[in-house]
């Protein structure tokens, strides 16, 4: 690794990382003074009821140091694949956006379920197909993907490619929402996710590890105030956002496919759901998981918040370390 290249990941990392911490204590206040605290569920964990009140829609501190770490990367540092870089930035705040937008309804105008599901699925449609059509219309990057785990050899989606990024992206930000349950669990789930896409943008020569690793430096940031005890919940804001970043990129390094090893998590969130709805309703009442997503069926297990988060964030970490062995 070049020292230019060295220096450009510092100055991103940092830039967003600095943004963040400032941004932070400046943002949580506001929220608590306009009262957008946390609604939680009835059903939930009654460990979480306690967290009630806690402010939410936090995932603008991450977005907004993402942002600004971006912008002043692609201004000021050569070597940028501009037009992809900000493809990826525009479909994280895409994302990020319809998140506010279920936040904001469901916290300011009281009502607690949010956007409607077909409309929050109409908005999500909307953005994933708008990032298809702008990668096959307006980049060199093409219709063909990698094959995970073969050298070099990729498969060209043709006239499907539109319609399987949009099932991408919204399959991933829909685990990554899903995900967002426990103090810091999303967040430190996707801070290795970005590196581990960072480092193969350096490896592959595709020059968008700037926004990497200032998503990377973004979340991190906010996990000083996201940790456990939370002093901020991303909301839907930032964990539709989370999705949204992994999937973009993923498409513009053609690696869709490695998100359900490396984003593991996420899948096995989703999946965790899914199985507990068809087996509640296959077996009349009985349920699966003591409760889904799959984290807090371990907490119900005897496991502290910590040690599932930390559980998951190494799961993660080694996930990611096999895949960039192995690719």
């Amino acid at each position: 690794m070049s020292d230019k290249v060295i220096k450009t990941i510092e100055i991103s990392f940092l830039i967003a990382f600095f943004s963040g911490i400032l941004i932070g204590p400046l943002i949580i206040p506001f929220l608590k003074k306009l009262k957008f605290g946390q609604y939680i569920r009835e059903e939930g964990p009654e460990a979480h009821k306690s967290k009630a009140g806690t402010p939410t829609m936090g995932g603008v501190i991450f977005l907004a140091s993402l942002t600004i770490s971006t912008v002043v990367s692609c201004t000021f540092i050569d070597d940028i694949d501009v037009k992809n870089t900000l493809a990826i930035l525009l479909a994280t705040l895409a994302f990020g956006l319809i998140g506010f937008l279920d936040d904001f309804i469901k916290v300011v105008m009281k009502r607690n379920l949010g956007l409607r599901a077909y409309q929050k699925m109409g908005l999500q449609i909307l953005a994933s197909f708008g990032f298809a059509f702008y990668l096959q219309e307006y980049t060199h990057i093409g219709t063909d993907i990698l094959i995970p785990f073969t050298v070099g050899k990729t498969i060209d989606l043709g006239v499907v490619f539109i319609p399987f990024v949009m099932f991408v992206m919204i399959g991933t930000a829909n685990g990554s929402n899903f995900t967002d349950g426990l103090d810091g669990l999303a967040t430190s789930v996707t801070i290795p996710i970005a590196i581990f896409f960072a480092l193969m943008s350096i490896r592959e020569d595709k020059d968008v590890e700037v926004v990497a690793f200032a998503f990377a430096g973004a979340l991190l940031a906010f996990l000083i105030f996201n940790t456990y005890p939370a002093r901020v919940f991303m909301g839907d804001t930032g964990s539709l956002a989370l999705g949204g970043f992994v999937s973009s990129i993923a498409f513009v390094l053609k690696m869709p496919i490695i998100i359900v090893v490396v984003a593991f998590i996420y899948f096995f969130e989703v999946v965790s759901v899914m199985l507990q709805v068809v087996y509640f309703k296959a077996t009349h009442g009985k349920r699966l998981f003591k409760m889904a997503p799959i984290h807090h069926h371990f907490e119900l297990c005897g496991f502290a918040e910590t040690q599932v988060v930390c559980a998951f964030c190494v799961i993660t970490v080694i996930l990611c370390m096999l895949a960039y062995v192995i690719i």
